[in-house]
This record gives C-alpha cells, structure tokens and sequence, in this order.
C-alpha cells in the first residue's frame, strides 16, 4: 500500500516556550482493560508530578492479549468508548497533551481493526489520529506474528503542531521503515509507542531509535511494553528519550514505570546548524 503524500497537520496556538518536559509511560499490560487503565492513571499522575506537559503511553497499553477476539470485542467507535473518555478525562484534568499509545478502533473490514494512536490537547480534546501503517510479521523459531490477520492498515503520514512543536506519530514495527519519518520534513519530536518482542527488541530497538532521532536531528520518545505478559508473551520494554545527537536521555529496562527529559528546540538548531546534513540531502 502506498503512502498518501499528504500529510495531515493540526493547528495549534504556539506558546513561547522552548524548553519542555516531556514523559513516556512503560507497561506490562494484560487483558483487562480496567487494570490496564487504573495503572496508567498513576503512571500518568507520576509524570504529571515530574512536570511533563507531553505523556506518551505505549502501544496497546490498554489491552495486551493473544486472542484476536478480544481485540475485536475491545474495538471503539470513534469518540466513543471507555478508553477515548480516559485519554480525554486525563488530558483536560492534568491540563496535559497525551499520545494515547494505541487501541483497538473499528474498521470497514467488521472482522478487522484499526491499530490506532490518538492524540489529545490540554483540554481533552483530540487533535488527530494515526493508524498504522506497516503491519508486523515475523516467522523466527518458535515466535509467529501476523498483524495483517487482525489489523486494518492506516495510510496517512501524521504531524501534530503542538505548542511544544511538530510532532510526528508511528507505532512499533513502523520504526523500521526509514522514508516514513523522512517524508515528516520539520520534526522536532517523534514519539512512537511500541510493543517489540524480546527477541527483535534486544537484537534491533536502540539501534532504530538511535538512528530515527540522529537522521532526522530531533528528539525521538519511544513508550514501550517491557516485560512478562499474562498472555505469555514477553515484549522488550527498554523504553527511551533520545535526542536529535543520538544521546539517550533516559531509559527504563523492564516493568512499568515512567521515564522524562527535556525537548529543547535552540538545541535541535544548533545540532542543525552545526551538520546540517537535512540540508545536504540529494535525493529527497
């Protein structure tokens, strides 16, 4: 499937600030939705306190199941749902923008879903929707995945103008595929949630990120599931703030938790400035 060119930006009144915190939230989900949200509420409430005006939450951080029917039962009508009103609930109360991981939206296709990351503004408000796009499959050893059995893939390219910045949104398996972020143009932040196998996660997650933020000289914030799942699957975890040199900036293993660090744009110009190789750029 071809990407659309045309990439879907939201307005949003820029305050003058240049420095910002900014937090991601790691989970070991499981398949009850009501526990997966009560943690994500404290998890959220330790970030707030931290002082992060930006929370990202992991892929599927509201339900982690291996039965494709649960995701399916789990699906929402867009603006309707018990996950939708949390992620607005605790955006407007916390005065918060949220990137709300991902979760199960309905499709055309009734036996299929949309994996989806919605983002809300400070006032619970959603300000756009990203579907994602590459659909996992691995056929290693004893590990088998097919998203394209179950998901819906998305296909349009999404940059948010916060008033922390443009914003560019992907999920997991979506970090390996370069000219995604490449057609973003001015990034200053890509968060992309994510849920990797242990196995893919320990052989390829920092060395992705890492590349991700150094080729497009922004800050990248990957949210992740990390640990043992009730399922049976394990995900990697190791979720990270990088910024635009390839430094990271914090990082957490395994279990839930939060992680945060600062979003500096006089820093992501002077990187700019200094190698400007956006700018030296051949073939585009």
């Amino acid at each position: 499937m071809a990407i659309k060119s045309k990439i879907k930006t939201t307005k949003a009144k820029l305050v003058n600030k240049d420095i910002v915190k900014i937090a991601g939230i790691q989970m070991a989900s499981g398949p009850d939705i009501k526990s997966n949200l009560d943690e994500a509420e404290n998890l959220i409430t330790i970030a707030c306190n931290q002082g992060a005006k930006l929370i990202a939450l992991p892929e599927y951080f509201s339900i982690m199941t291996s039965k494709d029917s649960e995701k399916l039962k789990a699906k929402e009508k867009p603006e309707k749902g018990l996950v939708q009103s949390f992620l607005s609930k605790q955006a407007k109360k916390n005065k918060v923008w949220i990137v709300g991981g991902s979760i199960p939206m309905e499709s055309k296709n009734k036996k299929k879903i949309r994996n989806s990351c919605l983002i809300y503004d400070d006032k619970g408000n959603i300000a756009h929707r990203y579907d994602k796009i590459h659909l996992f499959g691995l056929d290693l050893g004893n590990e088998h995945y097919r998203e394209d059995k179950l998901i819906e893939a998305g296909s349009d390219v999404v940059v948010v103008n916060t008033p922390f910045g443009n914003v560019g949104i992907a999920l997991c398996y979506d970090l390996r595929f370069p000219e995604l972020f490449r057609s973003m143009k001015d990034i200053d932040l890509l968060v992309i949630p994510s849920a990797f196998t242990a196995t893919t996660g320990k052989a390829h997650w920092e060395i992705l990120v890492r590349a991700r933020a150094i080729e497009n000289q922004c800050y990248v914030l990957a949210p992740a599931q990390g640990g043992y799942h009730l399922s049976g699957r394990e995900t990697h975890g190791h979720s990270l703030i990088v910024d635009p040199w390839g430094t990271i900036i914090d990082q957490l293993p395994r279990g839930s938790g939060v992680i945060t660090g600062f979003l500096n744009k006089d820093y992501i110009k002077s990187i700019r400035k200094s190698l400007p190789s956006l700018n030296h750029r051949i073939i585009k």
